[in-house]
């Protein structure tokens, strides 16, 4: 489905990423593991084309995203990829409703029909009873499952999650992590995970390690 090669990124001297070639098969669940620092969320953000790399490129389908202009890297993210931070992100003058119904009111879909989408979403998140919550009047769990179904508006074919539990306690991290992998088995999601929590890591049936923006055999 995605294949990065030969990605290199660099802010002046500073090199993070060191040549990493990878590959992820429609329908499959990655977790990229490691420390703080070892440019984990870099790449992250180069394989889902919110970065361009200093050298190599990221192809989708066979196709040289980074052949592609930003507009057209834009459109390609909203129709095909879903986003999960650490950080939710929620616009706090907004309610959990309208915060799910965001990328359909950018896109100028009707109100009606992004409103039923949305709550389609929260009440799959079992947020039904959340609707109309602002993000301040929601746990660390709940706001992240308000951003996990935000990120699932728009059909996406493949879900990438840059450290979605490392704000979290125990429960709620046991929760997201559980909710992922029913999102990979009920919707046919493709799933990279970044994340520095070995346990979480060893519930996937492939991860690799990074360091120092290499990886680690």
């Amino acid at each position: 489905m995605i294949r990065a090669q030969k990605i290199e990124k660099s802010y002046g001297s500073l090199q993070i990423l060191r040549g990493l070639d990878f590959e992820v098969v429609s329908g499959e669940a990655v977790c990229i593991l490691g420390a703080s620092g070892a440019g984990k969320s870099t790449f992250l953000h180069i394989l889902g084309t919110l970065d361009r790399p200093t050298r190599g490129t990221v192809y989708y389908q066979g196709e040289d995203l980074f052949m592609k202009s930003d507009n057209e890297l834009s459109a390609f993210r909203s129709q095909r990829l879903g986003f999960v931070f650490q950080f939710h992100h929620l616009l706090s003058e907004f309610t959990a409703l309208e915060n799910v119904m965001m990328p359909g009111r950018i896109a100028g879909q009707n109100h009606v029909d992004c409103r039923r989408r949305a709550q389609g979403l929260l009440e799959y998140m079992g947020l039904a009873h959340r609707l109309t919550h602002y993000p301040s009047e929601l746990s660390g769990g709940e706001q992240q499952r308000v951003a996990i179904a935000r990120s699932l508006y728009h059909k996406p074919q493949m879900l990438l999650a840059d450290e979605p539990t490392g704000n979290l306690d125990s429960e709620n991290s046991q929760r997201i992590q559980d909710l992922f992998f029913q999102l990979k088995e009920e919707m046919g999601l493709t799933l990279v995970v970044v994340t520095h929590d070995t346990k979480f890591a060893t519930r996937f049936p492939r991860s690799v390690r990074m360091a120092d923006g290499q990886w680690v055999f």
